[in-house]
């Protein structure tokens, strides 16, 4: 009998966690690490390590404002992202 194997993948809950903090559906960017909410892209970096907000400027400039460090629950880091979005 072989074992079963299971994967763990902690960024497949970021595209339903940004739609519940933000409350509204995200457009997908980059295969599910980046979305876009209004103007900003927040982007899982570093293996899903970082979460980046960028703010997205025309015609096609971006601002880096601020990372979040994801340690383990990508919800609370896209809460704390939106907390520090409020700040800047």
């Amino acid at each position: 009998m072989t074992e079963k194997k299971t994967f763990e993948d902690p960024a497949a809950d970021f595209v339903p966690a940004v739609e519940r903090v933000f409350g509204v559906k995200p457009r997908v960017l980059d295969g599910s690490r980046a979305v876009l909410v209004g103007d900003v892209k927040l982007t899982l970096e570093a293996g899903e390590r970082e979460l980046w907000l960028v703010r997205v400027l025309p015609p096609a400039l971006e601002d880096w404002i601020t990372m979040v460090e994801v340690e383990g629950d990508i919800e609370a880091a896209v809460r704390a992202a939106k907390e520090r979005l409020a700040d800047v």
